[in-house]
């Protein structure tokens, strides 16, 4: 029983078949910033410019939406990411002496069936 593996055509790299994983993009989450009657404007602003990197006039203009509807998207961030987010922003309100309140909730996912 004994064969020349040396010159078996059949020895080789045996291969194994992988199976594909599909990558799927995790879950996106809103930042949401709710109105309130006591934090002044130019503090909103503020943390939106340094908490959320927008510029001054996207910051008022996001301020003003909030002012005017309640409630306001401040940015669309990953889970981990939108919940550092929102503890950013209580910190810099308490800090402030400031009642202001940030949630998030998921966006909606645009590969779900419907």
């Amino acid at each position: 029983m004994s064969q020349d593996f040396e010159n078996d055509p059949q020895r080789g790299v045996a291969l194994r078949s992988r199976t594909e994983k599909k990558i799927t993009r995790p879950r996106m989450y809103r930042v949401l910033i709710h109105n309130d009657d006591y934090t002044p404007q130019d503090f909103v602003v503020r943390l939106l410019e340094t908490v959320f990197h927008m510029t001054t006039s996207r910051a008022t203009a996001v301020m003003l939406h909030i002012h005017n509807n309640g409630v306001g998207v401040a940015g669309v961030f990953t889970h981990e990411i939108a919940e550092t987010k929102v503890a950013q922003v209580h910190m810099a309100a308490r800090k402030n002496e400031s009642p202001l309140i940030a949630t998030i909730e998921p966006e909606e996912d645009p590969d779900a069936e419907s």
